[in-house]
């Protein structure tokens, strides 16, 4: 039965928000008790392993699925209690889009539009016109889906989820199997429906794919959150990288020894660890230079993406096709 732990007033600059959210299958938490805080007009990557419960979560926020406990906000609405209420403003593509195949792109759009019983077919041309265009489909238009592009299904379907105005759209692995071409044609029209304010949220296990399209993101592993905040918070972390290139290593090892920096000589390169805003670059490369240290080279990072998120779940997430 579900339990209602309803959330305290949904903040107004939140698109979506859940609170203590689960899904049980059995003795089985496939969502254990997240908290999803996604800003408006964000493109919100939603990253995990395949099985990690992102569909599932995916599902509870469309109404698709009635969570085990906890509560839901979708542009301040509850659901399921408001879903009729906030579902007309967020559209989505779950699982692929499905046409079909001997139809033109047009004339699948205007059936889907006819099954909606709000839409006025009066204006339905318009509608199926306007869509067409803003996923740059148009040319297209009237051939047969069989002959399109795995990427051109999914343009079709992403215009499908906006024949109606949307705030949110919500997708579920969309450049999953395209090729580097349709890839780039989803990545770009998703950069620009956001820059028209839409908020984003996107589903996937492509680490690259995140990195390269998202503001903001969160990462599931075994049903849980276990990061979430912008790229530039996740890409940070308390310990840096410190990389040093110099003909003088044990001149360069003593130096950093000696600010309590402990480092080593890896196949003739200095590295060490370093604690965020426990020395500032200038002062370590300042001793370097006062000790006669030869600097051929000098960076001091935060680990990637990959190496954070690996070592959040214990998992690896796929880079590249």
């Amino acid at each position: 039965m579900l339990q209602s732990n309803p959330i305290a007033e949904p903040s107004a600059e939140l698109a979506i928000e859940t609170t203590a959210l689960v899904k049980s299958f059995g003795t089985h938490n496939a969502v254990d008790s997240i908290a999803l805080t996604v800003p408006r007009g964000s493109i919100f990557g939603f990253l995990g392993p395949n099985g990690s419960g992102k569909t599932t979560t995916i599902r509870m926020l469309l109404g698709l699925a009635e969570p085990t406990s906890g509560a839901i906000s979708v542009l301040g609405r509850s659901i399921p209690n408001e879903i009729n209420d906030a579902l007309p403003h967020v559209g989505a593509l779950v699982e692929g889009p499905a046409f079909y195949p001997y139809l033109s792109g047009r004339d699948n759009l205007t059936r889907f539009d006819s099954a909606d019983s709000k839409a006025d077919p009066k204006t339905r041309a318009a509608r199926v016109e306007a869509a067409l265009t803003r996923v740059g489909l148009t040319h297209a238009s009237e051939k047969k889906v069989h002959a399109y592009s795995l990427g051109m299904k999914q343009r079709l379907g992403i215009a499908n989820a906006l024949l109606q105005p949307r705030q949110i759209l919500i997708l579920d692995e969309p450049t999953n199997g395209l090729d580097p071409q349709g890839t780039r044609e989803v990545r770009t029209l998703i950069r620009d429906l956001a820059s028209q304010g839409i908020t984003i949220f996107i589903s996937s296990h492509l680490l690259l794919e995140i990195e390269q399209i998202c503001t903001h993101l969160a990462v599931m592993s075994a049903g849980k959150i276990v990061a979430q905040g912008s790229i530039e918070e996740l890409s940070f972390s308390e310990i840096l990288n410190l990389d040093l290139r110099t003909p003088d290593i044990d001149k360069a090892i003593a130096t950093l020894n000696s600010l309590d920096i402990e480092a080593r000589n890896e196949g003739g390169v200095v590295r060490a660890n370093v604690i965020h805003n426990f020395i500032a670059p200038e002062v370590i490369v300042e001793a370097l230079v006062k000790a006669g240290v030869k600097i051929q080279g000098f960076t001091l990072d935060a680990p990637k993406l990959e190496e954070r998120f690996v070592s959040l779940t214990g998992e690896g997430f796929d880079v590249a096709r």
